[in-house]
């Protein structure tokens, strides 16, 4: 078996009791905590809303991401651009959103080689990243310690993103000071 498949198996089998924790509160609605709680907290409409709003943002750190795998030069990223949108494939996107951190951090880190833009950057976005996604995992939990890692999560990924962006306007904004040079 080669090593591609060998990953693909191991994110698989990862993924299994991460669709286990996604499906207990269903499995057991009287368990503290959990999605039912949400929804009746929220109410139907609310759990929507709120679910809604979520994936919408994800929609755009996604996007965000992908513009980062963009912008590094071929020769230094470490997946696809498009990669990034496994985020939207759940359960196994709770896996894969660690591969996608360490992807988009090392493929950063490998730029900054060769782009002067990176050379300010100490970090790539690792620790913030795999923080909310090692968060997003432990709120996975039905009790109190699920719901207060969701609240590290949610900052976590927000510092993350606002990291990301700032990648991603360093490197424009060198490459269009590098073309408006050379006309």
């Amino acid at each position: 078996m080669n090593r591609s498949a060998t990953l693909i198996l191991f994110k698989i089998a990862l993924t299994i009791p991460v669709g286990f924790a996604l499906a207990y509160p269903f499995l057991h609605p009287t368990a503290a905590g959990g999605i039912f709680n949400e929804i009746v907290m929220l109410g139907v409409f609310g759990a929507v809303a709120l679910s809604s709003a979520f994936l919408s943002l994800v929609f755009l750190y996604c996007r965000d991401l992908n513009r980062s795998l963009t912008l590094v030069h071929p020769s230094a990223r470490m997946a696809a651009p498009r990669s990034v949108w496994l985020m939207f494939l759940i359960p196994y996107n709770f896996v894969e959103d660690f591969f996608i951190i360490a992807n988009v951090a090392r493929s950063l880190e490998r730029e900054a080689k060769t782009n002067a833009a990176l050379y300010s950057f100490k970090s790539f976005g690792m620790v913030s990243g795999i923080g909310w996604c090692t968060a997003q995992i432990f709120s996975l939990l039905p009790n109190g310690f699920g719901a207060i890692a969701g609240f590290i999560a949610f900052p976590l990924w927000i510092i993350h993103w606002r990291f990301i962006r700032q990648v991603n306007r360093a490197i424009s904004e060198s490459a269009l000071r590098a073309s408006v040079d050379n006309t």
